[in-house]
């Protein structure tokens, strides 16, 4: 009977605490201008940032120049077929290599053709004619762009000239079609029809947003609480220290109501204003989404109680976004990443929840196929979240020196 009584005085001082610890988290978040733009305008702010960046999803007319040696109308036909493309334009015609290597040095082009004098005297004398081409590789989309529309035009070119002297040797049009292009191929391209970047590489952003938020979020509250040793007004009065799980819980409860929120806008209504692809049911969705939030927060949580004063967490995860989102194997790829490096990225839940993420809404997997990354996150979920209770158990114990506290405030 004792043991009965004395268990059920426990769960209400759980209850009394996780209530006061929850009710201070929303007031310390709200009441921190710091705190509400990290952990609810960031995700919003960066979502729509950069979706409008990326708006424009695949690179359109960029400027080229060509050096017209050959000046004959078979080298101004291969001219047109260059501006015919929705990819490039040609912006100069240099008179020489010289006046085009300082057009592409100065960034006026991104791509040099050149077309030698004797382009029009070896394709119509039947030899092989010579058109090299000069992409800027610098920026990998640019020279997708460039040499891919140069080359499709010169080979078209080409193509279309064998077509014309067959035919002029008596080849019937359907053998000159068949010889000149003896393999046609149709091509479709899956989950991302136009090839844009932003419907690449924005879902992977998004997730990675959503955890550093709440990291970057989380270590300024605990940083702040710390370093103004507002702890000690998370104990009810009579006793001498707060419990670790009522803490964990309710500040789990506050940051994981407002990250529902704010996460569902995002996924849902930001999704439909730039079209991003919508795949994958409801369910499935919220399967993932659930433990992702729990270990995110969970991690922040434990991370927190390493910093004594708020701006370190500033100082110590915002460089991090950019190697969390290379570990994740989507913006860098998965085979190139050493793999001690890509073994350990699996710690994040931005790895699982990344590649989770993309599989349901940009590919339409159900929830058997994303059952390893809802099943590594639960494990991300137990870790940090015995992490937290560790990290926090100690931080109480040498924080909270319970008794009549006057003047705190938040």
């Amino acid at each position: 009977m004792r043991t009965i009584q004395r268990l059920v005085r426990q769960l209400r001082s759980y209850g009394v605490q996780f209530r006061r610890v929850t009710v201070n988290e929303y007031r310390m978040l709200f009441g921190d201008a710091g705190a509400m733009l990290i952990l609810i305008f960031a995700l919003l702010i960066y979502a729509t940032l950069y979706s409008l960046a990326y708006g424009p999803e695949v690179l359109r007319n960029v400027p080229i120049g060509v050096v017209d040696e050959s000046q004959t109308p078979a080298s101004r036909a291969l001219i047109r077929t260059f501006d015919a493309g929705p990819n490039v334009y040609v912006a100069y015609e240099p008179s020489d290599m010289e006046e085009a290597e300082k057009l592409f040095y100065d960034r006026e082009i991104y791509g040099v053709v050149y077309i030698p004098e004797e382009y029009e005297r070896r394709l119509l004398g039947g030899d092989q004619a010579t058109v090299p081409i000069y992409a800027d590789a610098s920026y990998f989309l640019v020279y997708r762009q460039v040499f891919q529309e140069l080359a499709t035009s010169i080979v078209r070119t080409g193509a279309l000239v064998e077509f014309q002297r067959l035919v002029a040797r008596g080849a019937q049009i359907p053998q000159a079609m068949a010889m000149t292009q003896p393999v046609v191929f149709g091509s479709h391209n899956l989950f991302n029809p136009y090839l844009g970047y932003g419907t690449f590489v924005m879902p992977a952003i998004l997730m990675v947003i959503i955890q550093q938020t709440l990291l970057i979020g989380l270590g300024m509250v605990g940083g702040t609480w710390r370093e103004f040793g507002l702890y000690r007004r998370l104990c009810p009065p009579g006793r001498t220290r707060m419990s670790t799980l009522p803490v964990v819980a309710g500040r789990t409860l506050a940051y994981g109501s407002v990250y529902t929120v704010t996460t569902l806008y995002v996924l849902c209504v930001h999704y439909r204003l730039f079209h991003y692809p919508i795949e994958g049911s409801p369910a499935t969705l919220a399967a993932l989404l659930v433990p992702y939030l729990l270990a995110c927060i969970l991690l922040g949580i434990a991370v927190s109680t390493l910093f004594r004063y708020r701006e370190q967490s500033l100082l110590f995860l915002l460089w991090t976004s950019i190697p969390f989102l290379l570990l994740s194997g989507i913006s860098y790829p998965r085979e190139a990443i050493p793999e001690w490096l890509f073994s350990l990225g699996k710690l994040l839940p931005s790895t699982h929840g990344v590649n989770g993420f993309i599989r349901i809404r940009s590919m339409g997997a159900s929830i058997g196929e994303v059952m390893p990354e809802i099943r590594a996150l639960w494990m991300l979920v137990l870790l940090y979240g015995g992490m937290a209770c560790l990290g926090l158990h100690r931080l109480l114990r040498r924080e909270c020196t319970c008794g009549d506290v006057k003047g705190d405030k938040l």
